[in-house]
């Protein structure tokens, strides 16, 4: 039976898979591995070893479904197995670098990408185990011939192996790229009843989490101990959980007044463990008319479904894998086929409504160790990155309009947050759904003091060195339009924040923070400072080496750009959050999307209504949310491409470092809202109470 696209999907692929097992059977059995260079016999050993696993995974996948499995499977990168693993680019340099640094690289990527085999071969997908299996096949011919000469490689065969090495993996990336794409496309907006993440969404007893293993991803204690966790809760309480998830999706749409029902697809993206909570709400979309879809992320990046890295490290050293053959070439093949995979599927795309996120957070605290050793893009390879990123989201656009799509984020913890995780879980959920009523008058309180003025003052306190000037857009019609939102636990849960899109002149000062953590890693005096609302200098203190901090930030933060735009600044207004992060020791643990209501924050790259630009927002006082552009996406109306950054990062200052922020009227008035961390505005006193409890 054929299991992948029609374009792949015929006898040749079979028997292709049945030689290449065939051929990979002989060489583990016929000792093969003897014609290798010594040097090189171990590496190639271990590729070897892990495809065959593969291979019995294809063949059977129930019976390699189990923890034992899943601990060999990932025994090369789990730990401090890491630092012995061909998969660590120290690992490999150290052992090959006399033939050629681009070798010892080469080699890494393939003993890191042979394993994205792993989750295809429980899915029962023969596609990908083939071509990786023809690709180990090419790779141990191209060994098996290679001369030695007194046991080193000459010069000539130097350049020889790093060149034939990075020919190999360019072309098997160029050759089958539009197939992947092609995958990819589909998986995102085509829903499958049949695929394995759904039946085990849906059909599984999850009261027995053995079914995790089915995935074929790494599963760890919080995989296990959050659906342990989530099955031992009623249905009652599981379905008010998706609830609150699947209504604020739903209010997405009806708050930009977009039609949901001309919608058919919603992505849903969770962490492995959560398909009680998940199952609950499939069943609540489809009473929206809307299906599921599940992306399946690879063993090193992507989004979708997901479980808890192996190793951090691992993931962090390869972030920029793709600057072994990354070229502009490449890009423009990508886009010609990414044009044809979503006109190949236009139907399909124009009826998907958007993501679902429920995001996770306690994971322990992580510094990412840099590496030399690890891949890293050339100057012109982070300008190739930077506009293709930009590509396809304007491509993905007249597809999939940002007009006409919404999406929700939801956040609860994993066992791994400590001993206290019953706790902090239940007061996540209270956190999730908070009074709506009550903070919607509050921000009305604070909106209606910040379209006073003509900017706003932030200043920090203590050693925060924050002074900013955030400048506002001009209200023409102040009876029937705003500058902020107020935000209400829709899209964005939990509640707790109003947020604009400031204007960039005039916009300059210091944001500084004196630690954050921001999607995993760790900043220390973290600062910015910014002159017409664009970053013009950074830096930090986790390394000594001024450039090494300046790397650290422009590849994390500013996604490789040389400069961004503030695109969002805001208040948060959640104190109960802020109090949960400090009464339990969790604030620097705590994810974005509850931190950033924790304190003021600014967000650097996009606007909040990126792409979305000319949907009409209102605020339930039924007042237009004007500031939805500035000067750099507002250049989308001449040439999109100098538009947007395809990034979003929120800096929040907590309240303990916060000193003052003022709003200043043109008449040079000074309205305070909050001075030396707490709320002094009328009709904003209600947000003290949890402080004043912490205290």
């Amino acid at each position: 039976m054929c299991d992948f696209d029609q374009d792949i999907c015929n006898d040749d692929i079979q028997e292709r898979y049945s030689l290449a097992c065939e051929r990979l059977n002989e060489w583990v059995t016929a000792g093969e591995a003897d014609r290798i260079p010594e040097v090189f016999r171990e590496y190639m050993t271990r590729q070897a070893m892990l495809l065959v696993q593969v291979v019995a995974i294809l063949r059977n996948p129930k019976t390699m479904a189990n923890a034992s499995a899943n601990a060999r499977l990932y025994d090369d990168i789990a730990g401090n197995a890491y630092e012995m693993s061909f998969t660590n680019p120290t690992v490999c340099m150290d052992s090959f670098s006399d033939y050629g640094k681009k070798t010892a690289l080469a080699l890494n990527w393939i003993a890191t990408h042979v394993r994205d085999t792993i989750v295809p071969a429980y899915e029962g997908d023969v596609w990908p185990v083939l071509i990786w299996l023809e690709f180990f096949l090419e790779l141990a011919g191209t060994f098996s011939t290679m001369e030695l000469h007194d046991g080193c490689i000459i010069d000539d065969d130097k350049k020889c192996l790093a060149g034939s090495l990075g020919e190999m993996i360019y072309f098997f990336i160029h050759d089958y790229d539009e197939i992947r794409i092609r995958r990819k496309i589909r998986e995102m907006v085509v829903p499958d009843e049949e695929s394995v993440v759904f039946k085990l969404v849906m059909d599984r007893n999850h009261n027995d989490p053995s079914y995790l293993y089915e995935y074929g991803d790494y599963i760890s204690d919080n995989e296990i101990g959050i659906s342990r966790f989530l099955s031992g809760m009623s249905d009652s309480e599981l379905e008010e959980m998706a609830s609150t998830y699947t209504n604020g999706f739903k209010k997405g749409f009806e708050i930009a007044g977009i039609d949901l029902s001309e919608k058919k697809t919603v992505e849903i993206r969770y962490n492995i463990g959560f398909e009680p909570m998940v199952k609950k709400a499939v069943e609540q979309f489809e009473q929206m008319g809307l299906k599921s879809v599940f992306r399946r992320r690879t063993n090193t990046s992507g989004i979708g479904v997901i479980s808890s890295p192996p190793n951090r490290q691992y993931i962090h050293d390869h972030r920029f894998d793709d600057a072994l053959y990354l070229n502009s070439a490449l890009t423009a093949e990508r886009m010609k086929h990414l044009k044809s995979a979503f006109d190949s599927y236009r139907d399909e795309a124009g009826v998907y409504a958007g993501s679902a996120v429920i995001e996770t957070f306690g994971e322990e605290l992580f510094i990412p160790e840099k590496k030399e050793s690890a891949p890293r893009y050339s100057d012109e390879q982070e300008k190739i990155s930077v506009r293709y990123k930009r590509d396809y989201a304007l491509l993905q656009d007249e597809y999939i309009p940002g007009d006409k799509r919404s999406f929700t984020i939801i956040a609860y913890p994993v066992p791994e947050i400590g001993d206290k995780f019953n706790d902090i879980f239940s007061e996540t959920v209270t956190l999730n759904t908070l009074d709506q009523e009550l903070y919607r008058n509050i921000h009305q309180a604070i909106i209606d003091a910040l379209d006073e003025g003509e900017y706003v003052r932030v200043r920090g306190n203590g050693e925060n060195k924050t002074d900013i000037k955030v400048m506002l857009h001009k209200l023409d019609d102040p009876a029937h339009q705003t500058n902020f939102e107020n935000c209400l636990a829709d899209v964005n849960i939990p509640v707790g924040e109003v947020f604009t899109s400031p204007v960039l002149t005039g916009t300059e000062g210091t944001l500084h923070v004196s630690y954050v953590y921001l999607n995993g890693l760790r900043y220390e005096n973290l600062e910015f400072k910014f002159h017409d609302g664009m970053v013009t200098s950074y830096s930090c203190s986790n390394y000594k080496d001024a450039d090494a901090q300046k790397a650290y930030i422009r590849e994390n933060i500013l996604n490789n750009h040389d400069t961004l735009p503030i695109g969002e600044f805001a208040i948060g207004t959640n104190t109960s959050a802020y109090v949960m992060g400090r009464k339990y020791g969790i604030e620097a643990k705590l994810p974005i999307l509850i931190a950033e209501k924790t304190g003021p924050h600014f967000a650097l790259g996009d606007t909040c209504y990126s792409m979305s630009e000319d949907v009409i927002v209102k605020n339930p006082d039924g007042k237009e949310v004007i500031a939805r552009d500035n000067e750099c996406s507002i250049k989308r109306k001449d040439d999109p491409s100098q538009a947007y950054f395809q990034c979003h990062t929120d800096i929040t200052i907590p309240y303990d470092e916060l000193g003052c922020i003022s709003v200043f009227t043109k008449e040079g008035k000074e309205i305070i809202i909050i001075k030396d961390g707490r709320f002094v505005l009328q009709g904003t006193e209600g947000l003290n109470r949890p402080l004043e409890l912490m205290s």
